[in-house]
């Protein structure tokens, strides 16, 4: 308010500064004090006159434009915090050079009054908007290779034109060396300046006096002390990142700086937290390697971030998000295949190691995720343990898994209404069990629902194909069906002695039904 009073005082200064040029002439008039002038001085002073009087419209409205912006600055200010309006005047494609680091952008409030952290924004300004999805990304100078400008330009280009407006991606330069990270902010605001001045990328950088000691750490699980130094160190990084995250979006995914997206992968991620509604959860996943694809609510950010921060030197961070989920009552991994993120490093950030992992669920065009429409699963096989009928149905990282299953033996899907399907697929086994699939078996689509609730079955079958290597898929399924679908029905055709993993079923929906 004192900041706005005195920037408005300022201009009513500046303004009756300019209503006085066109006055000013007037003092030199004739007067005892002063001797008459002749007439082509006269005429001097009156030309002199009516050039500032018109000069003076101008600057009226060049003052009255300030004036505005002023205002409108002002009135704008309480969606951005004290720091942000500074950083807002920063050309947003033009990072600090290595000469000097930049200044600091705005403290952190979220961590305890002992850790006041500063963040510098190498490129980009604050967001103005609340957007739906947050990517973080946090990266290091690499002794061999260097993934993060791919990494970044896949998030772009596997996304449309309307998820680009709901996304945010965040890239935090987390290295100690100064001059490395002003060149790949550099390089960075060169390569993806358009998606900078549309306020959906920035580039951050926390100095290293916010750090906590990274020196003389405990040295658990017998680990280097080069290794215990780096895994304690990327638990800050992500800390400051994850805490910086915390209110620009309803969501957040961390990803590592050397991934492949999956093709519209938020169209995915928007179709899988919509099946979650009602349910209890933490965090989801998206991948099953590393710190890539975990999704979360941006609400938790900061106690994930806090929590990271207090038991920083422990353990490594994949394994203190196990913690975190758990003490938040999520017991269970609940993953979703296909993967969206795909690992694509060869070396790793950690002394140039080779790291040749990679998700063999990941799809490049997984934005095409089953619906599978409601329905009651049950089977007369014989379960075992806790594997029930129903996890074979889930789009989550479990199956269900029956003793050797006997000709006739059978697993069914019951719809709470008639659907029209495009496409089914059916996976049996899985990779450690690659002997448990169906080997001999049918799958089959039928109408007309009968039986109680609990004994639910339809009258009549129609079969859609044969089981082959322990898969099925069909597709145009609306084309060779003529009535609407309520149940889907696998069947055992031969006696196997092997036990029966049905590791998915997916089910692919057309339009809605005839009434």
């Amino acid at each position: 308010m004192m900041l706005r009073c005195s920037l408005l005082g300022s201009s009513l200064y500046l303004l009756c500064l300019v209503l006085s040029l066109g006055t000013t002439t007037q003092s030199l008039a004739p007067s005892p004090w002063h001797p008459p002038l002749s007439r082509h001085s006269l005429k001097q002073l009156e030309k002199m006159r009516c050039l500032r009087k018109r000069s003076a419209v101008p600057c009226l409205g060049l003052l009255v434009l300030c004036l505005l912006f002023v205002n409108l600055y002002m009135e704008d200010g309480h969606v951005l915090q004290d720091g942000d309006k500074q950083a807002l005047s920063e050309a947003a494609t033009h990072p600090p050079g290595a000469e000097r680091p930049p200044h600091a952008a705005r403290p952190v409030s979220n961590f305890s009054a002992a850790r006041n952290v500063s963040y510098h924004y190498l490129a980009g300004t604050p967001l103005l908007r609340k957007r739906y999805l947050t990517i973080g990304l946090s990266s290091v100078k690499r002794k061999k290779g260097n993934y993060l400008l791919e990494t970044i330009k896949s998030i772009f280009e596997q996304s449309s034109y309307e998820e680009l407006k709901e996304i945010a991606v965040v890239v935090q330069l987390a290295d100690f060396d100064w001059a490395w990270c002003a060149g790949m902010a550099q390089d960075i605001s060169q390569r993806f300046a358009h998606h900078i001045i549309a306020g959906r990328l920035l580039v951050i950088h926390v100095p290293e006096e916010h750090y906590p000691a990274l020196e003389g750490l405990k040295r658990n699980y017998n680990d280097p002390v080069e290794r215990v130094k780096f895994r304690s160190k990327q638990n800050v990084d992500y800390a400051f990142l994850l805490n910086f995250c915390a209110n620009l979006s309803d969501y957040y995914v961390m990803l590592e700086d050397d991934v492949r997206c999956s093709r519209n992968f938020l169209t995915a991620v928007k179709k899988v937290i919509t099946s979650r509604e009602g349910s209890y959860w933490v965090t989801l996943e998206f991948s099953k390697l590393g710190y890539i694809g975990k999704l979360y609510h941006s609400h938790d950010l900061p106690r994930l971030a806090h929590f990271l921060l207090m038991f920083y030197q422990e353990m490594p961070c994949d394994w203190l998000l196990i913690h975190f989920r758990g003490l938040l009552a999520q017991k269970e991994v609940i993953r979703f295949k296909p993967s969206l993120f795909q690992h694509m490093g060869y070396y790793s950030s950690y002394r140039g190691a080779e790291n040749k992992l990679k998700d063999d669920d990941f799809e490049e065009e997984s934005f095409d995720l089953p619906d599978n429409p409601p329905a009651n699963l049950h089977t007369n096989m014989n379960v075992f343990e806790n594997y029930e009928a129903s996890k074979a149905y889930s789009s989550g990282d479990e199956y269900f898994w029956g003793k050797a299953p006997a000709t006739g033996d059978f697993y069914g899907a019951v719809f709470e209404k008639p659907i029209k399907i495009s496409k089914i697929k059916v996976v049996t086994g899985t990779e450690d069990r690659q002997n448990d699939i169906l080997h001999h078996g049918a799958l089959e689509v039928g109408e007309k629902v009968v039986g109680s609730k609990k004994g639910r079955q339809c009258s009549t079958y129609l079969r859609l194909g044969e089981f082959r290597n322990g898969k099925f898929e069909v597709t145009d399924v609306e084309h060779k069906v003529l009535f609407d679908v309520s149940c889907v029905r696998i069947v055992v055709t031969k006696s196997q002695k092997e036990w029966l993993i049905i590791r998915s079923i997916s089910i692919w929906t057309s339009q809605t039904p005839n009434p």
